[in-house]
């Protein structure tokens, strides 16, 4: 260990003066934007290193625990095998929102155990710890509260699998950024077993001083977790429905705006996205958003991004009307499990076309796909009337495209890439940086229509909008290269502030891709969500009333020629999904007095379906007009029958 220099190497390759000063931001010789990636060093003989200590000319000591890595451009080093402690966080990489992931080694000689290096960190850009939730908690909202609470119940099962939920228990070890519970590290469990009475006593402390609107509550669920014989989804059930409740009561207003561009290098273009620029009037927007990125060249790819698109907004209509029949809040297990359904009935679409057309390896049409899904359920709130909306943000995602939350202080990337990178953290074969070395680590390991949906992993994520922000969706033209991480705060922070348009915070993030990446497709879709009372419509009633506005987006004409498929490629998109009878418009929920009980015709006609032909294009067709309905009618078939469901 030597006195640092303060210095931060560029990660220009070509570059041949890449020291600059530690403060400098962007590369004095080439331009290139300096990283600072700031790690968390586990131990407690990291804990001694004083700080402006520079550990194995590489590291500096920002304080006691939060290193630099002054040359980020370099791999770090591993150890040949990798010891136990590390599994869990190979295990929970899905979970990369909340834990870190291990970043490298730092060996620390015979009389302590080697250092553990962890990205991703709950540190922010000037390099100090985020606030834990007891530093926090006082200051925030009630649905805040409830939120960061959600979010630690969901993280205790799967914690608990890796043994490591003594993590979560540890409150200087539970940070906050904005909406998001982070942890710092992960503890082994050092008892035997864990139980929820655990979890509820660490949380007490804060329960006394929760807003009043949730306090009573809150205690109520947890005196139930107290109880050894309490059941987890009875619990996760109470917690949803309190939370739903608390954020039906902020008002919520959305307006989007989307494009996408051949870049400078492409011939066409197999990108797709919705909305997209001079989009006719559709229901769905701006609730629903897509990204798509095709593969299989000019004879399929773009045709594999249109069919997923065209699909999907015929089932998630469909979806929504049924959704906002119901009079109980439908559990996001639930929901997500209806999303998943429908992205494997677009998988088994392209599927088939390919198996019509013969198509083999590389041949074969694929896409990737990023969906963004603000579903309005209708709920009661916590002061007794009725919203129309729970803020409710679905994501899901297959392949690389991506999904970032933007704010003015922040930019955190949602969705994990399915790659091969990820694939060898996933199975506990390698770290992630140590993966990137392989000459195939950007590879897709996941995309609609290579395989039959068996073999599909589909990842969806719930969240709830409880502050004002962008959800950015886009393909990897944009993404490439880390460009969104480095100029989000060109684009947002003015579209936040009433100074840049959205259509105009699109037009600039295309030309970004175009002027850095360009040698690919770019799509762009992004939602601007407020939360502001000005943003309501007032509505008169002798009890207290919110309705949302949705603000539609007017996208303006782009100079860029609309993109045409290929003669061949429009020979393949024979798909009839235009052809079908589409849906009244989402009706907007109301309190029905009473739900209506499905007659026995719904079962009637599963069971006419089965023993007649065409099942499988009966059975897609019930699918994608009522979901919930068909899912209910499936369940109550003989196991051995359930396998024909979608």
């Amino acid at each position: 260990m030597i006195s640092t220099q303060r210095v931060i190497y560029c990660l220009n390759p070509t570059c041949d003066r890449p020291i600059n000063p530690i403060e400098e931001r962007i590369c004095s010789n080439c331009q290139t934007p300096l990283v600072h990636r700031y790690l968390w060093a586990t131990g407690n003989f990291a804990a001694k290193i004083s700080p402006e200590t520079q550990v194995t000319e590489r590291y500096e000591v920002i304080q006691p625990q939060i290193w630099l890595d002054t040359q980020p451009g370099l791999p770090p080093e591993t150890l040949q095998d990798l010891p136990p402690v590390i599994i869990p966080y190979l295990k929970l990489y899905q979970q990369h929102l909340h834990l870190p992931q291990v970043y490298g080694f730092v060996p620390a000689g015979e009389d302590a155990e080697d250092i553990l290096l962890l990205e991703n960190a709950p540190i922010d850009a000037t390099g100090n710890l985020y606030p834990t939730i007891t530093d926090a908690w006082e200051q925030a909202t009630a649905v805040r509260q409830v939120y960061w609470l959600w979010q630690i119940l969901q993280l205790w099962q799967p914690l608990a699998e890796q043994k490591v939920e003594q993590s979560l228990l540890i409150p200087h070890n539970l940070r906050v950024q904005g909406w998001c519970v982070r942890l710092v590290e992960l503890y082994p469990t050092q008892s035997e077993k864990l139980s929820l009475r655990d979890l509820a006593q660490s949380w007490q402390p804060w329960i006394v001083s929760a807003q009043p609107q949730v306090a009573e509550s809150l205690q109520n669920i947890v005196e139930q977790m107290c109880d050894r014989t309490v059941n987890l989804d009875n619990i996760t059930t109470q917690l949803n429905t309190l939370l739903l409740s608390a954020a039906g009561e902020l008002p919520l207003s959305l307006q989007v705006a989307g494009t996408t561009d051949i870049g400078t290098e492409p011939t066409q273009n197999e990108d797709t996205c919705y909305p997209n620029t001079n989009e006719p009037y559709d229901p769905l927007i701006p609730r629903l958003s897509m990204v798509c990125d095709g593969i299989g060249g000019h004879q399929g790819g773009e045709v594999a991004s249109q069919m997923a698109v065209q699909s999907l907004k015929l089932q998630i209509r469909a979806l929504l009307t049924e959704v906002s029949e119901q009079i109980e809040p439908v559990a996001p297990k639930l929901l997500q499990e209806q999303l998943e359904a429908s992205l494997r009935v677009v998988n088994n679409l392209i599927c088939s076309r390919n198996d019509e057309q013969k198509r083999q390896g590389r041949e074969r049409m694929a896409t990737t796909l990023v969906m963004a899904l603000q579903l309005p359920q209708p709920i009661v709130t916590i002061s007794g009337w009725r919203s129309d909306n729970a803020h409710e943000l679905y994501l899901a995602n297959i392949g690389d495209s991506r999904a970032y939350w933007i704010t003015r202080n922040y930019c955190q990337l949602l969705t994990v890439d399915d790659d091969v990178a990820w694939r060898e953290v996933r199975y506990g074969r390698n770290l992630y940086r140590q993966a990137l070395q392989r000459l195939d680590a950007t590879a897709l390991t996941q995309a609609l229509g290579t395989k039959e949906a068996d073999f599909l992993r589909v990842t969806i994520q719930r969240f709830i909008i409880d502050e004002e922000g962008l959800l950015l969706l886009c393909s990897d033209g944009l993404s490439d290269n880390d460009w969104v991480e480095h100029a989000w705060q060109d684009f947002a922070i003015p579209v936040l502030s009433g100074e840049l348009s959205l259509t105009e915070a699109v037009e600039n993030l295309i030309h970004l891709a175009n002027q850095k990446n360009g040698h690919d497709n770019t799509s762009v879709v992004l939602t601007l969500c407020r939360l502001a009372k000005e943003y309501l419509v007032p509505v008169t009633s002798s009890s207290p009333q919110v309705e949302v506005e949705i603000v539609e987006t007017e996208i303006p004409e782009l100079e860029e020629p609309e993109a045409t498929l290929t003669e061949s490629s429009q020979a393949l998109l024979d798909l009839d999904l235009t052809a079908e009878p589409i849906p009244e418009p989402i009706p907007t929920p109301v309190k029905k007095p009473r739900r209506r009980k499905k007659s026995p015709v719904a079962k009637g006609i599963l069971f006419a379906l089965l023993v007649v032909g065409g099942t499988t294009l009966g059975l897609l067709a019930w699918w994608l007009l009522s979901p919930l309905t068909f899912q209910q009618a499936c369940q109550k078939l003989p196991q051995p029958m359930q396998s024909i469901c979608p």
